[in-house]
């Protein structure tokens, strides 16, 4: 970003171009966007939240909100979830998800979240309007309580922090 922030940046871009077609960008499909932290505990073992809104685990992060980026939706859904201002550290994951029932496709970006110590630990707060509660478990322990997608994506993000390289998945496929 420039000096000026996401404002300095979108000030430099100038007029936006008119629309060929009056209305098509109205017209234009949306995808959602989601991001999430993959955060572990000294033993390695994975952060997963028990979430009150449906019936699988999660993990902490969620929707970006209208003009919020994968990542500062990353960073305010773990301090909404687990009280923790956390550094967020590099993209992992870059998982499409196709649409599915009633929700249209998304892109999911799923962010290393470090290693808590038992400090921070201690310090986490689950928000019981979000989530039951939380646990740390390996993913294979896990895997029977997470939608086949979500265990796919998260096997590509231990992958992609034992590789020191981002991967692309494709509804959690490589």
């Amino acid at each position: 970003m420039t000096e000026g922030g996401r404002a300095g940046d979108l000030a430099a871009e100038g007029v936006p171009e008119a629309e060929f077609h009056p209305g098509i960008a109205q017209r234009m499909p949306r995808k959602g966007v989601a991001g999430g932290a993959l955060i572990r505990n000294e033993d390695g073992l994975i952060l997963f939240l028990e979430p009150t809104y449906k019936p699988t685990l999660d993990i902490p992060g969620g929707m970006a909100e209208q003009d919020e980026s994968p990542l500062e939706a990353c960073r305010r859904e773990v301090r909404e979830e687990i009280g923790l201002e956390l550094e967020i550290g590099p993209l992992l994951v870059v998982d499409w998800v196709p649409a599915i029932g009633v929700w249209f496709d998304a892109v999911n970006f799923i962010f290393d979240g470090g290693v808590l110590d038992r400090e921070q630990i201690q310090q986490l707060r689950v928000d019981p309007v979000e989530a039951r509660g939380s646990e740390f478990l390996t993913l294979e322990q896990a895997s029977t309580r997470l939608r086949p997608s979500m265990a796919r994506r998260l096997a590509a993000a231990q992958e992609a922090v034992s590789r020191g390289a981002t991967q692309y998945a494709e509804f959690g496929r490589l």
